[in-house]
């Protein structure tokens, strides 16, 4: 197969480039390091982009801008693609308030612009959006709550798996980041359903691994090993530092894309996570890195939460299980934050 990745310096998308290449697929990558724009240096994918040139073997990248509709049309008439995992995206819904307009042609136009591009030339390329778990708002927020001395958990028995698809995505605040992941999420469903395509939205808890170029605008776990290992203070905003997050290893979504690439559907939707078995607390995350590294945790507290924030959430896999039996989680949270840790003792002691 001939497989384009967008975001093919990104976790996820590095991830993919990595996966399709050693079983053998062609795989084209788009990626503008536009990460760096976002968050500055410290956001800065060229290290992942230099070691997938130098590391694979069936990989073309291409410094390509997702929101340049002639050149992804361009790209799409010279090659034809089995499949289309669009990963490129500005994923941080502090940041997408000062830069509205560039989130909005980032996230939603480079996602129509791919779809569209797709449908004229390769209609039968399955499709899969990284979607993420932003498109409910606060919404879950107002699922009563019970508080722990670590974490804020559901007290509603409906969501004692975590939150399913069929949650509402509607009449909450979203975060102009939110929001336009919600526009992009629509339309990719609508291409699967209107014009029959074969598409899929994956709602992402908290995506990471040791690829992770995590920054304190975005990439909670693994800017938190970060600051553990450097001795940067992490500051947590709000809710006791307790609020809950699943995280997911980016192998395993990439595992699951493997699966829906093989059997594909037209404008599915899934909740991707850690689910409940590997969800954690801010409070909870800082003892196990702490007992990885064998370094304390330096922090500060700021009353204020971030603006359309999740107090807790993490993903009802049942549905991803239910079509899909053969896929499942096989990374724990103490794989993850093992491996994160070793990555980013490999690339600090590398800028050392």
């Amino acid at each position: 197969m001939k497989i384009l990745v967008t975001g093919s310096s990104g976790l996820i998308g590095s991830e993919a480039v990595r996966f399709f290449d050693y079983q053998g697929h062609s795989v084209v990558g788009v990626d503008n390091n536009m990460r760096r724009e976002f968050f500055g240096p410290a956001g800065d994918t060229t290290w992942c982009r230099d070691r997938l040139v130098a590391e694979t073997r069936h990989f073309k990248h291409h410094d390509l801008d997702i929101r340049d509709r002639q050149r992804i049309g361009d790209l799409f008439k010279t090659n034809r693609f089995d499949a289309v995992i669009r990963c490129a995206s500005q994923p941080s819904h502090d940041r997408a308030r000062d830069i509205p307009l560039i989130d909005f042609e980032v996230n939603a136009l480079g996602t129509v612009n791919l779809l569209e591009a797709n449908r004229q030339f390769s209609g039968d390329a399955p499709f899969v959006f990284m979607s993420t778990n932003k498109v409910y708002g606060d919404a879950p927020n107002e699922i009563a709550l019970i508080e722990s001395g670590s974490r804020w958990d559901y007290a509603d028995s409906r969501y004692q798996n975590g939150i399913p698809e069929d949650f509402r995505i509607d009449a909450s605040t979203h975060s102009i980041f939110g929001a336009s992941k919600v526009a992009a999420d629509v339309m990719v469903q609508e291409y699967g359903r209107y014009f029959g395509m074969p598409t899929c939205c994956l709602r992402g808890g908290c995506l990471t691994g040791p690829a992770h170029s995590g920054v304190e605008l975005h990439g909670f776990l693994s800017y938190l090993i970060r600051c553990n290992l450097s001795g940067t203070p992490y500051r947590v905003y709000g809710y006791k530092g307790k609020q809950v997050r699943d995280n997911i290893h980016s192998l395993d979504v990439v595992r699951f894309m493997d699966a829906f690439l093989a059997k594909p559907r037209s404008g599915a939707v899934y909740n991707i996570g850690g689910g409940k078995t590997n969800a954690v607390s801010i409070l909870e995350a800082f003892k196990k890195v702490e007992a990885c590294s064998g370094k304390p945790m330096q922090w500060t507290y700021e009353d204020a939460n971030r603006s359309g924030d999740h107090i807790c959430y993490y993903s009802n896999l049942s549905r991803m299980r239910h079509d899909y039996p053969e896929w499942n989680i096989a990374k724990t949270v103490d794989d993850i934050i093992s491996e994160i840790v070793g990555g980013w003792r490999t690339r600090l002691s590398e800028v050392a």
